[in-house]
């Protein structure tokens, strides 16, 4: 025990909370041990969190900037200077805490697994990067954005359960980003009404797509083409990162499992549309994401 008593989330920090059942995969399921539930739920909010910011979606009223220090009217970038000055408080030792509730609902983790804050602070600089680059003009490119925008976040499910090892960190980082880039192909409408695209620049030209057929109510075949080739390559991260979950034993397998599972669904949903993704995000449903949890868990048994 590290002494440090949990903090409770207030209502703001809820609502940020309840934003995983959105998500592809299960974030903290019912079968994890309750302190590993805990902590992960910790890490989600303070990714969700971040996001937020990044987006301007955060809750009316200005509470996020208040808890900050900030102006309710500021702008992302300041609001993720004064997040990152928050988020520092909770490795600046005992004498400091940070100020926003979902910080310190996060500083129990940070002490008990002795977590470092570089992957929290990729996450702003994602964020900050969102800011400023609204398009990518190769794969490499978008890759280099996941390594900052979603790797943390399986590096820091790895170091909560003690599981980190080098290989490991590569297999998880293959499918943090092979999940990064799906959602990218579900969100092409609602990332496009933000004025970001992230479809490589050179696949567009090579499948003759404009933005201007990004922006249409249906997609046309070079749009779908398009997609489809994106989410193969997605797939082939999955099938990269899948010997992470034969490294890995019990409740911890099934959770990993899940993440690949819940890549391989949403792919799954996004193909069932016929790779036409402009009228909403495709969403996998809860039989499917068990079919492929299975999927994932034999293949671990068979690889293992």
């Amino acid at each position: 025990m590290t002494g440090v008593r949990q903090t409770r989330p207030d209502a703001r920090a809820r609502t940020t909370l309840d934003k995983a059942t959105d998500e592809n995969f299960p974030v903290a399921p019912f079968f994890l041990p309750r302190a590993w539930r805990a902590d992960l739920m910790a890490v989600y909010g303070y990714a969700r969190l971040v996001d937020d910011i990044g987006d301007g979606d955060l809750a009316p009223g200005g509470a996020d900037a208040r808890h900050l220090g900030a102006d309710p009217d500021a702008d992302p970038l300041t609001l993720l200077d004064a997040f990152e000055a928050d988020l520092r408080r909770a490795f600046g030792g005992a004498a400091t805490a940070p100020s926003h509730p979902l910080l310190r609902a996060l500083l129990p983790t940070v002490r008990r697994h002795a977590l470092t804050p570089e992957p929290f602070l990729a996450l702003i600089e994602a964020n900050r990067q969102d800011q400023h680059v609204r398009r990518y003009g190769t794969y490499g490119e978008l890759v280099a954005y996941c390594e900052l925008s979603a790797n943390p976040v399986g590096r820091l499910v790895l170091a909560v359960t003690g599981t980190t090892t080098p290989e490991r960190i590569r297999h998880s980082d293959a499918v943090c980003t092979a999940l990064q880039i799906v959602e990218h192909l579900q969100d092409v409408a609602e990332d496009l009404g933000r004025d970001r695209i992230y479809l490589p620049a050179d696949d567009m030209v090579r499948f003759h797509v404009t933005e201007a057929d990004l922006a249409r109510p249906t997609a046309g075949a070079s749009v779908r083409a398009l997609v489809a080739y994106e989410a193969e390559r997605a797939r082939e991260l999955l099938k990269e990162g899948t010997p992470l979950v034969g490294s890995v034993h019990g409740r911890l397998r099934l959770l990993l499992a899940g993440f690949v599972a819940g890549g391989h669904a949403a792919l799954d949903a996004v193909k069932a549309t016929r790779h036409d993704v402009l009228p909403g995000p495709p969403r996998p449903t809860k039989l499917r994401l068990l079919r492929q949890a299975g999927a994932v868990l034999r293949t671990a048994r068979r690889e293992g």
